[in-house]
C-alpha cells in the first residue's frame, strides 16, 4: 500500500491514475496514524509552499518516522521542494528538512521584450512545458531513463543543485529536478504528466518499495 498524501495542495486524480497504470495500490489517508502501515509515502503538490503548512507536526512525525523505518518517500513538484529546508516563497515556514539547502524563485523576464542589460538571458517565469533532464548520477530512480529525455514542468521556484541531485534541469539557470538520498526521491516534475519517461520513474519508486 502507499500513501498519497492530500494537503490540498493540487488534483491527485492524475497521480492516482499514473500509479494505478502501475499496478500500485493506494490509499490517501486522513489522519498521520493511517500511514503507519504504508509500505511508501508520495507527497505530491502544486502553488505556494505555504500550502505545506497543512502538513503540521504530526504529520511530520509519522512520516519522518515512517522513513527512519526505511520506508521510501517521492516528493513531486511542491512536495520535492518540501524535502529541503525550506523556501524563499515562504521563508518562515520550514520544509521537511531531509536534503540539505533551501529553494529558491527562477529568475527571469519577459521572454520576448528583448530589454535587460547585456549578458542577461531574459525567460518566462513560471517555467511550463516540456524540457530534457540533464542525468548526473546513476541513482535508482532514474534508472532507464536516458539524460536527454523529455519531462513535462509547471513551477516558479525551484531547488539548488546539491550533491543530492540526481539530474538537473535549465531554465535560464540550472536547478535541480531530479533528487534521492537512499531511498528518499523527489522530482521537480510531473511524472504523471510526462509519458513513458514518467511512469518509468513511478516505476523505480515502486522497486524501493519492495
Amino acid at each position: 500500500m502507499i500513501a498519497l498524501i492530500d494537503y490540498h495542495a493540487g488534483n491527485l486524480t492524475s497521480v492516482r491514475k499514473a500509479f494505478h497504470a502501475l499496478g500500485a495500490d493506494l490509499v490517501t489517508p486522513d489522519s498521520p496514524a493511517e500511514i503507519a502501515d504504508a509500505a511508501a509515502i508520495v507527497v505530491p503538490g502544486v502553488g505556494h509552499f505555504g500550502a505545506t503548512r497543512a502538513l503540521g507536526p504530526d504529520w511530520i512525525e509519522a512520516i519522518l518516522g515512517r522513513v527512519g523505518e526505511g520506508r521510501p518517500l517521492l516528493g513531486i513538484c511542491l512536495g520535492m521542494q518540501w524535502l529541503f529546508e525550506g523556501s524563499e516563497e515562504a521563508p518562515d515556514l520550514p520544509g521537511l528538512g531531509l536534503l540539505s539547502g533551501r529553494c529558491y524563485r527562477l529568475r527571469g523576464g519577459v521572454a520576448d521584450s528583448g530589454a535587460g542589460p547585456p549578458g542577461v538571458i531574459n525567460i518566462k517565469v513560471p517555467h511550463v512545458g516540456w524540457n530534457s533532464l540533464d542525468v548526473q548520477r546513476d541513482t535508482s530512480i532514474v534508472d532507464g531513463v536516458a539524460t536527454g529525455s523529455q519531462v513535462y514542468f509547471t513551477h516558479s521556484f525551484a531547488a539548488p543543485v546539491t550533491g543530492d541531485t540526481v539530474a538537473v534541469t535549465g531554465h535560464g539557470e540550472p536547478f535541480a529536478a531530479v533528487v534521492q538520498r537512499g531511498h528518499v526521491a523527489g522530482v521537480q516534475f510531473h511524472p504523471e504528466k510526462s509519458g513513458e519517461v514518467g511512469l518509468q520513474v513511478l516505476r523505480n519508486f515502486l522497486s524501493l518499495a519492495g
